[in-house]
Parts: C-alpha cells; sequence; structure tokens
C-alpha cells in the first residue's frame, strides 16, 4: 500500500496507542540538567518536531531562531529526545512551563504526541509550521529545497510565533 500524499495519510491513523519501550537511560548529562536549572524561569517552553524531513527541519530551525535570536528571554528550547526519554530537568521544563508550544513540522503532531505520552493531561499550544509558510506540498526530503530557502521560511515561521508571543 503507498502512502502518497503529504504526512500522515498513511495506516495507522485511527486512534489508539502505540506503545513504545524505552530503556530507562543509564547515564544523564550534568550539562542538560544545568541548563534546565537556569532556563526553569522562563515563561514559555518550546517542543518541537525534530523530523527528518523539509517540514521538520524548517520547523526544527524555526524553533532554535525563536528561542535563541527573536525571543531568548522568553523561550526556553527543550530537547524532545531528552524530554521525551527521562524524567529530568528537560521534562520538567515541559510539566512547569506557564505557555507550551508544540511547534510542528505537519498534522503527525510528533512532538506533542510524545509528550503527551509521558506526561498525562499535557495540553500545548499546537502550531504546525507547514501552514505558516507557502512551499510545493509535493516536497518531502531537506535536500530538495535550497538551504537558503529553508532558513527563509523557518525565519518567518518564527517571527509568526514571537509576534503571539
Amino acid at each position: 500500500m503507498s502512502n502518497s500524499g503529504c504526512c500522515g495519510t498513511g495506516n495507522g491513523g485511527g486512534g489508539g496507542y502505540e506503545i513504545a519501550r524505552i530503556e530507562k537511560a543509564k547515564n544523564g548529562c550534568h550539562l542538560c540538567e544545568e541548563y534546565a536549572e537556569r532556563q526553569q524561569a522562563k515563561p514559555v517552553a518550546v517542543i518541537c518536531c525534530e523530523g527528518a524531513c523539509l517540514r521538520g527541519e524548517v520547523a526544527r530551525q524555526a524553533a532554535n531562531i525563536l528561542c535563541h535570536s527573536l525571543a531568548p528571554e522568553k523561550t526556553v528550547r527543550i530537547c524532545l529526545g531528552g524530554a521525551f526519554t527521562k524524567d529530568t530537568g528537560q521534562r520538567n521544563l515541559v510539566r512547569h512551563a506557564a505557555r507550551l508550544i508544540a511547534l510542528e513540522g505537519c498534522q503527525v503532531n510528533c512532538a506533542s504526541r510524545m509528550m503527551n505520552g509521558v506526561i498525562e493531561g499535557l495540553a500545548p499550544e499546537v502550531i504546525i509550521a507547514d501552514r505558516l509558510y507557502e512551499f510545493d506540498r509535493k516536497l518531502f526530503g531537506i535536500e530538495e529545497m535550497p538551504p537558503e530557502q529553508i532558513q527563509l521560511h523557518a525565519g518567518a515561521v518564527a517571527r509568526k510565533i514571537a509576534e503571539a508571543l
């Protein structure tokens, strides 16, 4: 069966749950924990799609621009892998944020669904990045768009979100 069209149009979208067994982390990162401690007073936490497709790359770069350039005093960029796989500082930033933004690359909403799986009742403000810029929707891979165009789209998405903070 083919998965034609855009993201999220394949099989398995009928609801229910995926069950994932994730080995507990044996190691920690003191740099990550120190970062989380320094960032805990910021009112807006940003989780983001980390997908390897074009839409995920635009979302990832937009989150970085938002959190590290446009609104660094208000926002903290969450390490999705760290927050999802271990209950330490990154997850606490998500859990205790006054406002949680999930910047998704597309309508599959991977970041928010992942975090909902480890923090019961989580209700992030979901922003689907690919709805905030115009592009050829037949494109999928990062290599299908020049890096400069990806950066322009990411900047546009980040500015739109920053305006709403």
